[in-house]
């Protein structure tokens, strides 16, 4: 979406008195750059956002009364969301408007649906800091998800797929926003005008005008501050992966004193980055971004001092004396008290040679929130029937023309929250194909069709798409580590009473997130048996933490890291 159209603020309210306190609020604090329209009636305030666009100005926030007299907020903001399907929409409501349940239920049943995104008590004594703290941060989201934030990374590529595409993904792995233009863009050419001629393709245009071209994964992360160097070699507790799981042990473990180190061949947030709009996790009832719940833990941690190595890999895990030994790629060897292995899992491919090689040119694995921009009226298809799917669906049906998610499944609930089958139900730009699997594909350098099988009466049908994104199953990354580790079939770490009575060589009987080695851990996806959801594995990492603390014994409340000592060493960009 262009950038350079005025950014707008719509607000609606038929009670003159709460219109115009909400008027002053808003600009008297967003004035300087943001129109703010206020609009006292729901059919002056449609005909004002059906212009918008023709005239210059961007909808980025509708806040609406509930209340209204000529029709509810709700039915106000289900129109405004088809319009303008990127913009931020909340409802105003009176204190105590709780207290009538038919109000309650619907302001509910709107936010489950995706018609809402949030809702605030109308503005009170000036400066009302609660209301303000509302608007900001939906602003905030809006300028993340449309690539407006200051920091923005700019991708310049000769094709989406290829070199080009490993640099988005590794721009998504670390949580660093950035868009993609083809060097034969008008946005391309625009962008390649200010650089250097001959510097190589795919480059990068940091926010401070630097430009990388073709550059490593290592001269990205020196760039950016995330392969500062570490400072240490000995730790209480080696994290290997920064998912959910992992920022979560490094917070309780660096702020109960361990000398914490985390190592990442990304950056932060593992496949919880894939997941556009979490609405079910703990403490944010508006939703949060697995992006921006990435973000807020890395800081936490980080915060606490603990250490953070990111795109770099663990070579290989080894048992010395009294310690463990982790071997890095520059030969650099990490001494260590206990290890926490929570490296995840990646989504199973889906082994069509023909879909492998468009990759990156409309062909995605995960990685919704960075391509949805590209998808902006096309026809996608979307594999999966767990919630990353269903949440994938839901963010790029503000995007495409028509989304369709393919589940091999009878229904969407063997899979799926509630919440989110509600949601997708809901959308009338998502289609639903069950008992459906996606058998091929073609397309001349980019995607063009697929090849659907109904698993029902065995006939396939072929069918034009855009783009399609595959969220399904899982590949552990357990490949590197020692064979000492007991694994299952499918590779997954074997914990606690999944172990064989002679896979763990003590006279005690390993802890329940213990793996056949003792002093190491397992948490996350990467462990046989776990719960695939958020906040299992956040609360996994807290436990694997406490399990760390009992194998280490009385000396594990090890002094906290001096001031100074680990922050700057510890400290990367994310």
């Amino acid at each position: 979406m262009a950038t350079d159209l005025t950014r707008t603020i719509l607000a609606v309210d038929d009670d003159t008195e709460a219109l115009g306190v909400i008027e002053s609020a808003l600009r008297g604090r967003y004035g300087s750059e943001y129109e703010v329209i206020c609009s006292g009636s729901p059919g002056e305030a449609l005909e004002v956002q059906a212009g918008l666009e023709d005239e210059g100005r961007q909808l980025v926030l509708a806040i609406v009364a509930q209340e209204l007299s000529e029709m509810s907020g709700t039915d106000l903001l289900a129109s405004i969301r088809q319009a303008h399907p990127h913009s931020k929409l909340g409802l105003t409501m009176d204190w105590g408007a709780w207290l009538d349940k038919g109000i309650a239920e619907t302001v509910r049943e709107s936010m489950a649906i995706g018609v809402t995104d949030f809702y605030v008590y109308k503005p009170g004594v000036s400066p009302d800091e609660r209301f303000h703290n509302m608007v900001t941060s939906a602003l905030l989201d809006w300028s993340r998800e449309q690539r407006t934030v200051p920091d923005v990374i700019r991708v310049i590529g000769e094709s989406w797929s290829g070199r080009a595409y490993e640099l988005r993904e590794t721009l998504q792995r670390c949580v660093a926003p950035h868009t993609f233009s083809l060097a034969e863009s008008e946005e391309g050419r625009a962008l390649l005008a200010g650089v250097e001629p001959g510097t190589p393709l795919p480059l990068l245009i940091l926010p401070d005008g630097r430009v990388l071209g073709d550059p490593t994964n290592r001269e990205i992360a020196e760039a950016d501050g995330s392969a500062i160097g570490i400072e240490f070699d000995d730790f209480d507790v080696v994290i290997v992966g920064a998912g959910p799981a992992g920022l979560s042990a490094a917070v309780y473990g660096a702020s109960e004193g361990l000398r914490t180190l985390v190592i990442d061949e990304g950056g932060v947030g593992g496949q919880a980055i894939s997941s556009s709009m979490i609405r079910n996790y703990l403490g944010f009832p508006g939703g949060v971004t697995g992006s921006r719940l990435a973000e807020l833990a890395y800081e936490q941690a980080w915060s606490f001092r603990t250490s953070f190595s990111f795109m770099t890999h663990v070579n290989s895990l080894s048992r010395g004396e009294n310690r463990y030994l982790l071997e890095l790629p520059d030969d650099r060897m990490i001494q260590t008290r206990s290890v926490i292995l929570a490296t995840g899992a990646s989504w199973r491919r889906l082994d069509i040679p023909a879909l492998d090689e468009l990759t990156g040119a409309g062909v995605f694995y995960g990685g919704a929130t960075t391509e949805s921009h590209a998808m902006a009226d096309q026809d996608v298809y979307v594999v999966g029937g767990a919630n990353s799917a269903g949440q994938a669906a839901l963010h790029l049906a503000r995007y495409a023309r028509q989304v369709t998610l393919v589940i091999r499944a009878d229904s969407l609930d063997a899979g799926m929250s509630h919440y989110l089958v509600r949601a997708v139900e809901a959308n009338p730009a998502i289609k639903v194909r069950l008992r459906t699997e996606v058998v091929g594909g073609a397309g001349e350098c980019r995607l063009q069709q697929l090849t659907l099988l109904n698993r029902e009466d065995g006939s396939t049908e072929e069918v034009p798409a855009d783009g399609l994104f595959i969220l399904v199953g899982a590949k552990p990354h357990t490949e590197w580590m020692p064979e000492e580790l007991s694994r299952s079939r499918n590779g997954f770490l074997l914990t606690g009473d999944n172990l064989s009575r002679d896979a763990f060589p003590q006279s005690r009987m390993p802890q329940s997130l213990e793996t056949s080695l003792p002093g190491v851990f397992a948490a996350g996806d990467v462990r046989y048996g776990a719960i695939r959801r958020v906040a299992s594995a956040v609360g996994e990492g807290s436990i694997a933490i406490q399990q760390v603390h009992q194998y280490l014994g009385p000396d594990s409340q090890s002094r906290p890291v001096a001031a100074g000592e680990a922050a700057e060493a510890g400290r990367s960009s994310g």
